[in-house]
C-alpha cells in the first residue's frame, strides 16, 4: 500500500476508534494497488455492535479535506473524496454479521438465505487488514470460518454448478437463436457461477469481481486444462466465434461437474 493510502486509513481508523459502539475496523484489497490506478479505492469495513453517527454527523466528522459525499438510502455506506483519493465506508451492524455466521457453522438449514448473496461478505471478514479492533470479536468469528463443515461447501457448490448448468443450457439457446444480447448475458453468467463453484470446490471465499480471474487461476484444484479453456473464452477475436465459445463453455462445465 502507498505511504499516502496508509496515512488516509489510519487517520479514519482512528476517528472511528473514538465510537464506543465500532467494534472492530478493516481495510479492503482495494486499498492495495497504486493510489494511481484505476482500480483504487480506500474501503473500510466498520463494525459496530452499538449506535453510531449519522450520516450528516459522520460526514462533518470526515474532515475538511473531503468533498462529494453521498450516502446511501440506508445510511450505511459513504461515499467521498478525501483530497484525490476515492473513500468508501460500508457500516456493518455485528449482530447481523454474526447471524449471517450462524447460518454457515449452525444454521445450514437456513443456508438458502445465503445461496444467492454469495460468500464475499465472509471473504472482507476473513482477509480484511485489521485496522482496529476493540476486543477479539473479530479473531473469534475468523476462526469459525476457517472451519466450516464439509456439508457448508457442499450444498453452496451444488446451487452454484446448478446456476453454471442453467447458463450452459442458456448459451446454446442463444446461440440457436442468434440473440447476442442474450449471449453475452448467458456467457457472464456461466463464467461467474464456474468461478464460484471452483472457490467452493476448492473452501474459498469468493473475492470482489476484479480478483475472480487471477485468484481462480490460483486454486489448486482445477479441471485439466481449466486456464487455457477460460483464457481462450475471454479472449475477443474473429477466431473466437459464439460457437467456438460455447464448446469451450462445456469442457469447462464438463470439467467442473467431474471435479
Amino acid at each position: 500500500m502507498k505511504y499516502k493510502a496508509k496515512i488516509l486509513a489510519d487517520r479514519f481508523a482512528a476517528l472511528f476508534a473514538l465510537w464506543p459502539g465500532v467494534d472492530c475496523v478493516s481495510l479492503n484489497e482495494a486499498a492495495l494497488p497504486d493510489t494511481l490506478d484505476p482500480y483504487f479505492a480506500l474501503i473500510l469495513d466498520v463494525y459496530y455492535s452499538a449506535p453510531i453517527p449519522t450520516a450528516a454527523e459522520r460526514a462533518a466528522l470526515y474532515g475538511e479535506d473531503t468533498a462529494a459525499f453521498e450516502t446511501s438510502s440506508q445510511e450505511s455506506k459513504d461515499r467521498f473524496m478525501a483530497g484525490n483519493l476515492p473513500v468508501r465506508i460500508e457500516y456493518k451492524s455485528v449482530q447481523k454479521i454474526e447471524e449471517l455466521v450462524a447460518i454457515t457453522d449452525t444454521k445450514l438449514d437456513s443456508l438458502w438465505l445465503i445461496k444467492d448473496s454469495g460468500t464475499y461478505v465472509f471473504y472482507r471478514l476473513a482477509q480484511g487488514e485489521i485496522l482496529f479492533s476493540r476486543n477479539d470479536w473479530i479473531q473469534t468469528l475468523r476462526k469459525k470460518l476457517l472451519n466450516l463443515k464439509d456439508e457448508f461447501w457442499n450444498q453452496m457448490r451444488a446451487a452454484h454448478e446448478s446456476r453454471m448448468e442453467h447458463y450452459l443450457s442458456d448459451l446454446g439457446a442463444a446461440l440457436i437463436q442468434e440473440d447476442d444480447f442474450y449471449y453475452l448475458i448467458s456467457a457472464a453468467g456461466f463464467v461467474k457461477t464456474a468461478c464460484l463453484t471452483l472457490f467452493c470446490i476448492n473452501h474459498r471465499f469468493e473475492p470482489s469481481h476484479r480478483a475472480y480471474l487471477k485468484q481462480v487461476m490460483e486454486l489448486p484444484v482445477l479441471p485439466e486444462s481449466f486456464s487455457a479453456q477460460l483464457e481462450n473464452f475471454l479472449r475477443i477475436g474473429p477466431e473466437m466465434t459464439p460457437e467456438r465459445k460455447y464448446s469451450l463453455a462445456q469442457l469447462i462445465a464438463r470439467g467442473t461437474v467431474s471435479l
